[in-house]
């Protein structure tokens, strides 16, 4: 699978220290992991916090070709809180670098030529206009890649009409319960619960997958014509930042191998989980630590 991720960058600030994330760098992060093609699309600062992140980013084997660095723009930040169910609240630091990422006509020229399968995108960076412009601009231009939308919506950093414009432009849609909630509210879709929001993106989007996580009780996937619900695995939980970002690398990994529905489900459910038993939003993980969580079910 070749997988192109746009979208923010920025640096974790935990009480015990900083971490490197941001959802769709986790994406990538966690899709190179398995073994994909990824290039990833953002911006860092002239600034100790953004040679901090290249050098990261190389270490974890993701090109930094495609990240721009800015200077007079500070490197991203967010101030994560956990409580002691290891649930994060997030204080967003803006404007960042990762709002004004942009591409030359060079590197727009070498993203087409390479042929992505896939465009990640979500909601907080699609925030700033030049970001969104960019993202248009690479779905236009490259017509050919499927569009992985991960609502992901975060307090003061959504609008309806922008939810409502990216829905509309996927083809594989990853919300969490809450958000399942939060859209109807936001957009009349769907009745507040699972099954409701399924039917209701199925006739109003036309989706080629729909997905809902459940946090520990695992996930719902759905297509026009089929549903599959998948139970979680029980795990000790350091904190959950990155899990989703997680499953969404898992989920594309298995529609990319042609994976039956409940075999994709139960995999992503499994991956999400390890990586919910860990410290950070990329902790390192492996294939063969995945399959032993699978025995213990």
């Amino acid at each position: 699978m070749k997988l192109l991720a746009i979208g923010e960058i920025l640096w974790d600030v935990f009480p015990d220290g900083e971490r490197l994330g941001g959802a769709p760098f986790n994406l990538a992060v966690h899709a190179r992991r398995l073994g994909h093609e990824v290039y990833f699309v953002s911006a860092v600062g002239e600034d100790e916090r953004g040679r901090r992140a290249l050098k990261e980013m190389q270490r974890l084997g993701l090109s930094t070709e495609f990240v721009l660095t800015l200077p007079g723009s500070p490197t991203g930040t967010v101030t994560v809180e956990l409580d002691t169910n290891g649930q994060p609240r997030f204080q967003i630091h803006r404007p960042a670098a990762y709002d004004s990422a942009e591409l030359t006509g060079f590197q727009l020229a070498r993203l087409i030529a390479w042929e992505p399968d896939w465009i990640a995108f979500g909601t907080l960076h699609q925030m700033s206009p030049t970001a969104r412009a960019l993202t248009r601009r690479l779905c236009d231009l490259i017509p050919g890649a499927k569009r992985f939308y991960d609502v992901n919506l975060r307090p003061g950093s959504y609008e309806p009409e922008l939810v409502e414009s990216l829905l509309r432009s996927a083809h594989v849609v990853k919300v969490n319960d809450e958000e399942v909630t939060a859209l109807h509210v936001l957009l009349n879709l769907g009745d507040g619960t699972v099954e409701g929001f399924c039917r209701a993106a199925a006739e109003r989007y036309s989706w080629e997958l729909a997905c809902v996580t459940l946090g520990a009780k695992g996930c719902v996937l759905a297509t026009k014509d089929s549903i599959v619900a998948a139970p979680g695995y029980r795990v000790n939980v350091c904190d959950t930042v990155g899990a989703g970002d997680a499953f969404s690398a898992a989920l594309l990994h298995g529609l990319a191998a042609g994976w039956k529905l409940a075999e994709v489900a139960d995999f992503a459910n499994r991956v999400a989980a390890l990586v919910a038993s860990r410290p950070g939003a990329i902790p390192e993980w492996s294939l063969e630590e995945v399959a032993a969580l699978e025995a213990e079910h």
